[in-house]
């Protein structure tokens, strides 16, 4: 890994590469923030998909991607004399630093323009958390209410999950996480209901409901929906390719396919992948199992040393 003068350099060389390319570039040249922003959705996206895969050289290509388009868009600023890269890289620090009283000195916190705010004794993830949504309330330009920090635009599955987080935040929770399965159980119920008296509206809704529901009990259980969601959609998408390779395979189209017939290889896919995986997974463990061997062996070196060392 590179050290920090090497990382400074090289994103040195960025800015002065973008430089460039604004004043040589015809289509850098004419860039705006309004004709890059549908190209930064793109890109976040693609980094997204990058981390579900979970591919290194993929996530460090995608992070390149949306790291132009940050700096992009704080050369535009610059040029109309609002703020450069520096203005985001300070105004992040400070918020950082404002957010994190239980890391930072008064003195850091202070010098960051904010004032210190309750106890600064955390101890877990949760009371971080909680302070967060205070501080986030009385800073400079920070939220007016509790759920107005939940960006409007953000896809539903996520927003469901990120307003449900602010208000356990204030302490609107369940005392035991196992009682959201009754509100489950509730929300299908009317759910049902509704699909029954054939009204489509109020079954929407219920639905709605639903979705909710199961998205707050996955918070609880310590499970993200969206990449929860993801995964399954990667695993249907494999799946189903397999079965359109094995169709066409056999010189046949999946319309002229019964469906027991795509069923046997649908199973076929599923027995395939558990076989692959338990693969990974005898190779993760055997990965593992040599890691803590080496490790065992270091720590008792390390120690006969000290033996031999107080010996002399």
């Amino acid at each position: 890994m590179h050290n920090k003068a090497e990382k400074l350099a090289a994103f040195s060389r960025l800015i002065d590469i973008l430089d460039e390319l604004r004043e040589k570039c015809p289509w850098d040249r004419k860039q705006t923030n309004e004709s890059l922003r549908p190209n930064t959705i793109e890109e976040t996206y693609e980094l997204c998909e990058a981390l579900v895969k979970d591919i290194p050289s993929e996530i460090c290509k995608e992070l390149g991607d949306v790291l132009l388009h940050v700096l992009f868009y704080a050369k535009i600023g610059s040029e109309k004399q609002q703020f450069d890269i520096a203005d985001v890289c300070n105004r992040l620090s400070d918020k950082l630093v404002f957010r994190h009283p239980h890391v930072f000195p008064p003195e850091d916190i202070e010098a960051a323009g904010a004032k210190i705010l309750g106890s600064t004794r955390l101890e877990n993830e949760n009371d971080v958390a909680k302070m967060w949504e205070k501080i986030k309330q009385v800073e400079k330009d920070g939220n007016a209410t509790v759920l107005s920090g939940v960006p409007s635009a953000l896809p539903s599955l996520i927003k469901a999950y990120r307003i449900q987080e602010k208000a356990r935040n204030v302490g609107f929770d369940w005392d035991n996480r196992s009682q959201v399965w009754e509100k489950v159980k509730e929300e299908i119920a009317e759910l049902e209901k509704e699909w029954e008296n054939g009204d489509a509206r109020k079954a929407e809704h219920e639905f709605g409901d639903v979705l909710f529901s199961l998205v707050n009990a996955a918070r609880l259980y310590k499970i993200n929906p969206d990449n929860a969601l993801e995964h399954t959609n990667q695993k249907f998408i494999r799946r189903f390719n397999y079965l359109e390779q094995k169709a066409i395979a056999s010189g046949r189209k999946l319309s002229e396919m019964t469906l027991e017939e795509m069923d046997k290889i649908w199973e076929e896919s599923k027995a395939l992948e558990q076989r692959e995986q338990k693969s990974t997974d005898d190779k993760s463990r055997a990965s593992q199992a040599c890691l803590n061997y080496a490790e065992a062996r270091r720590r008792k070196t390390k120690s006969r040393r000290r033996t031999c060392q107080a010996n002399l």
